[in-house]
């Protein structure tokens, strides 16, 4: 098993090493034919035009390399063709430092900034010139401005359902100039509304229901698809006015066909009065939507132009087109720069808020019942749309990239995705965006394209005209039809000849109808051989051409590609050791170096010992190498004698730290003690024997400060390193046995005890004993009195009654 591990990973890091050189040749695997094509293939590519520098064998592809390896190879670095991309800055107006409440420090001219004098993103326009795989970057800087004018259309659903909405939004006009004021001093309002398309099922087509779709006595007008009922204006009063006469109208199914409404203020920019400031579509209903193929519903078949079509304020065309898509919509509210808010009931938030995700830059709001929190809600949206910047780019050209970065406040960056946008942005905040540009190849044959970047929501944006470089600057010098080219069949340009169609060779000197004849073939086989080109390349034109490899350091050349640099000799796995150069398979050795791999040095000084003598007058210096003719001595300069008398002593206190942590050292035992290598065993028998070694080995023995011996071996390997084997418990002398004393001492003290106890037990009765047979002695002795005791009393009282007369 392990075995088979140890094949794969092999297997695996071959497999790794091969794909990363590939994809390092991008030079060599584009096989460019002439200097632009080599340019294309990637940005550290270069191409040599320097005439003389092919070798015989070797293909025009060839000049083609990264430029290091061309250098190497003998180019000149003037002779190297390597053009770079550049960029210039066309436009570049400062951001706007301007803020509300200067009047009266600042000049008229000042306070009165049109809208298109108002900068926020820098720079406006610039050139980049890209050379394939070479990246281009540049800083963009947006910087929100403080009082920047804002127009805001408040398009309202008109349905019976808003009713109570309308009496409200009746003097919003007035109401939310006043707030608005707070933000900005530039402010104008708009108002439109929309029911439905005038068709069935979606309104009654009866004449009645025409007049008035309302049901009772009710007094609705008749519905319409969409009306523009007030262009922007900086007028609060005249919007109140004219929504002020503005009536509930009717239709039959719940969604309304609100979508037909947005498209129309989107693209009828001049009907609403648009400026290139910051515009805002208050969207307010209490319905969903219909979106594109529910018109079929009303027969209506054709989708929606995206154009404008109001006649007289009102949208004519809705029995014509059917609903907007949700696609188109984004489309044209992101061409127009339009956010949008979506002040929706309660109900519908779930529905709206997954719309708000399909369209940028905008925002759902809560409307209350009767609508009476709109300007809140209004306040509230445009903060969280104009916190944020998101960069979009209009489409980029097939083969180019482009890579946002962004710097935002409080230092935070990121990239990817998340590159394109900064958060929490306040008025007077300025962020920086790390723009990069790429290109692979050479996009619409080198003609230059135009993009634009521009933060979505926002009328300024960065235009950037793209320039790509698709040929070499030698190219401008080619001689068309030159005499280098065979008679005129190619183009000779930057040292090579760029054959006509047709034409093949280095110098364009074959037809290439001729190329695999009998009689070509024969002058590429060596000594009239079978093998063509030594199988190493093809003949073309009678002429061999050798094949490239995936190492770009590694060639065939030759007449015959018999040649090459990657099979000679090796030494220490280094091609010539590392010390020449191979030539023709044969190495070409640097100074100072002989032999087959260029593997002995005529350098004596690796031999020097530190007494001045080769080799310590002990041995011979051959290949920078110290042969020691006398055996105890070792060492790169034999100065080394392992078995010499003082070995033992000389290391102890250094194997004493290493192994036990104890000794003299310790302290200092990293820093003293690191000569040899350590190597533990776990007994004498394991230390190595003499016999075993094929180097001499001293065995010692010592004592530490405790008595106790450790026994260890001191050589110097065949690589010359210090080796040290230790056995890693220590020999102590055996101490006394505390537990046969200890308890010896407590048996001891245990029947001295009892004995002390048994005599005195045994004393003790032979004392009683004693004192008992004197007192029956005294008994037997004893004469007793018998005589009345005088102080005697009775203790019986007889008492008579003296009336008792015995009857």
């Amino acid at each position: 098993m392990d075995l088979k591990l140890l094949l794969v990973s092999i297997l695996f890091g071959v497999f790794c090493f091969s794909n990363a050189q590939k994809e390092g040749n991008e030079c060599i695997n584009a096989n460019a034919k002439y200097c632009g094509e080599c340019i294309q293939a990637g940005a550290k590519c270069g191409w040599c035009k320097d005439p003389e520098f092919l070798k015989q064998g070797e293909t025009v592809s060839t000049r083609c390399d990264e430029l290091q390896s061309l250098i190497k190879r003998g180019c000149d670095d003037d002779m190297i063709e390597n053009p770079r991309g550049d960029q210039k800055i066309l436009k570049n107006i400062a951001v706007t430092n301007r803020g509300r409440g200067e009047g009266k420090q600042k000049s008229e001219a000042r306070l009165k900034l049109k809208p298109e004098e108002i900068t926020q993103i820098q720079p406006q326009k610039l050139n980049l010139t890209l050379r394939s795989g070479e990246p281009q970057s540049f800083d963009l800087k947006f910087k929100r401005a403080e009082d920047y004018p804002i127009d805001l259309y408040y398009l309202m659903d008109l349905s019976y359902s808003m009713k109570d909405d309308l009496e409200n939004v009746k003097n919003l006009g007035t109401s939310l100039m006043l707030e608005m004021s707070k933000i900005t001093s530039d402010f104008r309002i708009g108002f439109g509304s929309f029911v439905e398309k005038t068709v069935m099922p979606y309104i009654s087509t009866t004449p009645a229901k025409l007049l008035n779709p309302c049901t009772g006595d009710q007094n609705c007008t008749s519905p319409f698809s969409y009306k523009n009922v007030l262009k922007l204006t900086s007028d609060g009063k005249k919007f109140n006015t004219l929504v002020g006469k503005q009536h509930i109208s009717g239709n039959l199914d719940s969604p309304e066909g609100g979508f037909d409404a947005i498209m129309q203020v989107a693209v009828c920019g001049d009907h609403i009065g648009w400026r290139n400031v910051t515009r805002l579509l208050v969207f307010s209903t209490d319905a969903g939507f219909h979106f594109a193929g529910d018109g079929k519903l009303g027969g209506i078949v054709l989708p929606n132009d995206g154009k404008c079509h109001l006649e007289n304020n009102i949208y004519t065309m809705s029995h014509y087109y059917d609903y907007p898509s949700i696609a188109h919509l984004v489309q044209k509210l992101s061409d127009n720069n339009i956010q949008t808010i979506f002040a929706v009931t309660e109900e519908f938030q779930p529905v709206y808020k997954e719309l708000k995700n399909l369209i940028p830059k905008s925002a759902v709001g809560t409307l209350s019942a009767n609508s009476s929190n709109v300007i809140n809600l209004i306040i509230d949206a445009y903060n969280s749309l104009s916190s944020e910047v998101i960069l979009e780019n209009s489409k980029l050209p097939e083969g180019v990239t482009i890579a946002y970065t962004s710097h935002c406040k409080n230092g935070v960056v990121s990239e990817g995705e998340s590159g394109r946008k900064c958060s929490n942005i306040s008025i007077g905040d300025q962020v920086m965006f790390s723009i990069t540009v790429t290109s692979k190849g050479c996009p619409k044959q080198g003609k230059p394209e135009t993009i634009k970047i521009k933060p979505l929501g926002f009328t300024e944006e960065v235009e950037i005209t793209l320039n790509f470089i698709c040929e070499c600057e030698c190219n401008q010098d080619g001689i068309e039809n030159s005499e280098l080219c065979h008679f005129g069949n190619g183009t000779y340009e930057c040292g090579a000849c760029k054959c006509n169609e047709g034409r093949v060779g280095r110098q364009c000197e074959c037809s290439s109808n001729d190329v695999a004849t009998e009689d070509m073939d024969r002058t590429c086989r060596k000594d009239n051989g079978t093998d063509i080109c030594s199988n190493n390349g093809d003949c073309v034109c009678g002429t061999c051409e050798c094949k490239k490899r995936d190492n770009p350091e590694e060639r065939y050349r030759g007449q015959y590609c018999e040649c090459d640099n990657f099979n000679c000799d090796r030494s220490g796995n280094k091609l010539c050791g590392g010390h020449g150069s191979c030539e023709c398979r044969e190495c070409v050795c640097d100074p100072m170096w002989i032999g087959n791999a260029c593997d002995c040095s005529l350098d004596n000084s690796t031999c020097m010992a530190s007494n001045q003598q080769l080799c310590n007058g002990r041995g011979t210096c051959e290949c920078g190498t110290c042969k020691c003719t006398d055996p105890k001595f070792q060492g790169p300069t034999c100065e080394t004698c392992p078995t010499c008398p003082g070995v033992c002593t000389e290391h102890k206190e250094c194997i004493q730290c290493r192994a036990f942590g104890t000794g003299e050292k310790k302290e200092t035992c990293e820093r003293d003690c690191s000569y040899f290598n350590l190597i533990k065993v776990k007994d004498r028998e394991k230390l190595p024997q003499p016999n075993d070694a094929t180097y001499p080995v001293m065995h010692c023995k010592e004592r530490d400060a405790n008595d106790c011996w450790f026994y260890y071996t001191y050589a110097v390997n065949n690589n010359t390193q210090k080796e040290v084997h230790v056995v890693d418990l220590l020999d102590c002398p055996a101490g006394p046995d505390i537990i046969p004393i200890v308890a010896g001492v407590v048996a001891g003290i245990v029947l001295i005890g009892l004995a002390l106890l048994l005599i005195w037990k045994l004393l003790m009765i032979i004392h009683d004993r004693r004192e008992f047979a004197k007192f029956e002695k005294e008994k037997m002795n004893a004469k007793w009195d018998t005589g009345e005791n005088p102080i005697y009393k009775s203790a019986v009282t007889t008492v008579v009654n003296p009336k008792y007369e015995g009857k």
